[in-house]
């Protein structure tokens, strides 16, 4: 049974993760007008922070900086298989989906915005979870 607060922060990170894939597919669209290399760091740190309100969601009671560590654990794993490239991984990565999930290229600058995605992330769920340790509602 989860508590009242993990069930807030789960509905938090639920809201989170969802607005932030909608942000990060309109920043990669052609619907927004943005430097090409400011839509691409911008898409790698919103996946980063998608990242973190996943984890988030799956483990609502975990602490915030146990969250943001994992969240960048991931994101790093995932980058650096991109240094991989067997058949089938690759045709996971030519559909959209596994792109969009997996990435291609290694980049080495991805790390700054994933530590930059994740920082930003880490910063509005503790901002969240403030007023909890206030005994606020």
């Amino acid at each position: 049974m989860q508590t009242g607060s993990a069930k807030r922060r789960r509905l938090f990170c639920a809201f989170a993760f969802l607005a932030i894939i909608g942000l990060g597919l309109l920043v990669r669209s052609h619907h927004v007008s943005l430097p090409t290399l400011l839509a691409k760091y911008a898409g790698d740190a919103l996946w980063a922070a998608m990242v973190y309100f996943a984890i988030g969601l799956c483990g609502p009671s975990l602490k915030s900086r146990s969250t943001a560590l994992a969240a960048l654990g991931f994101s790093f794993f995932i980058e650096t298989t991109q240094l991989y490239h067997p058949p089938w991984l690759d045709q996971i990565r030519s559909a959209r989906l596994g792109h969009l999930i997996l990435g291609s290229t290694f980049n080495p600058p991805d790390f700054l915005a994933y530590l930059v995605g994740v920082l930003l992330a880490w910063i509005i769920d503790f901002g969240s979870r403030a007023g909890e340790s206030r005994g606020e509602p």
